[in-house]
């Protein structure tokens, strides 16, 4: 290449490294931009448009060799960075943006370039979009589980751990009780953890328009697990701009749709979607919070009503439109 391509690191990716103090996080970024000039020259890569970043990736839009769009994708190697590397390689692009290359040592992908201006959220029905969504799923959930992640056994039973020490840290009785009653449904489930292979994080912001299909899959976290656990950030997001009265019938709507479309069991489906909210909190916790986030508590209390009780009455096919901070990284 005929000069060095240096990248300015955005601020926000610098403060979510650098402010609890790691060490590692610290270096890892001071590291960056020699990093992404090394694999641009390694792999013959031109930048072409901005530097885009989440609060834990850097992403570079560049143009390939033989002059065809990518996204250079740099996280810090950790077991999630690992996870979502054998997640991409096992999907092969079957409904989730294709990898082109990798670089395991240092946390970087080079990925297939989607339209980052243009996520599931931009569907105006909502019906159509959580269809779209189940379809999606379907098809993450379909293909054969490889070695290498982790199971939502341990997870939940890390969990149902952590429970004790977050009861005392709540201070209302009546988030205690509903921590319990969630802690409850995991325990009930814990034993049959299932053994698909799930996303983690398929909210609508995760999905963004393509060329090579309509729409595909971004960012996943893959876990082995029941499907049901992959339903709360579908349920959990857009809710921008709605009446707070209309958002719990956008919930039971969004979850009533889901479990038909991928053929859920409705009970177990609701105790692993309280499984989500029950880790939500439990992190919460851990970041000093003394509460139950009001959006679990809407989202719980959504999944309380009878079974069925939305779908045959249809419900609001438009809502409000979330922001996209994560489809904006795939340039």
């Amino acid at each position: 290449m005929s000069e060095p391509q240096v990248i300015e690191v955005p601020d926000a990716l610098v403060a979510s490294h650098t402010k609890a103090g790691d060490e590692l996080s610290r270096a890892w970024i001071a590291g960056l931009p020699a990093q992404v000039t090394d694999l641009l020259d390694h792999w013959d890569l031109e930048r072409e448009g901005s530097v885009v970043s989440g609060q834990a990736a850097l992403v570079v839009p560049v143009r390939r060799a033989d002059g065809s769009p990518a996204v250079l994708r740099l996280q810090m190697p950790r077991e999630e960075t690992t996870a979502a590397l054998i997640g991409l390689r096992t999907w092969n692009g079957d409904g989730v943006v294709r990898l082109l290359d990798h670089d395991p040592q240092g946390g970087a992908v080079l990925l297939e370039r989607l339209d980052g201006a243009r996520s599931l959220a931009s569907v105006a029905d909502d019906d159509e979009a959580v269809h779209i969504l189940a379809g999606l799923m379907a098809r993450l959930h379909a293909v054969p589980v490889p070695e290498g992640l982790r199971g939502l056994g341990e997870v939940a039973r890390d969990m149902l751990d952590s429970v004790p020490a977050a009861l005392l840290a709540l201070s209302d009785p009546g988030d205690r009780r509903r921590l319990r009653r969630w802690a409850a449904a995991v325990t009930e489930l814990v034993e049959e953890p299932g053994d698909r292979m799930l996303h983690w994080d398929l909210h609508y912001d995760n999905v963004l328009a393509a060329e090579r299909e309509p729409w595909l899959v971004i960012d996943p976290e893959p876990l082995v697990g029941d499907p049901g656990f992959d339903l709360w950030p579908a349920l959990n997001t857009g809710w921008e701009g709605l009446p707070a009265a209309d958002v719990p019938r956008l919930v039971r709507r969004r979850f009533d749709l889901l479990t038909e479309a991928l053929g859920l069991d409705r009970e177990r489906a609701v105790g692993w979607t309280l499984a989500r909210l029950l880790q939500n909190t439990l992190w919460d916790v851990e970041d000093g919070h003394t509460a139950i986030d009001a959006s679990q508590t809407t989202v719980a209390d959504a999944l309380s009503r009878p079974p069925g009780s939305v779908i045959a009455e249809g419900g609001p096919r438009g809502r409000g439109t979330a922001p996209g901070p994560t489809a904006a990284i795939h340039g």
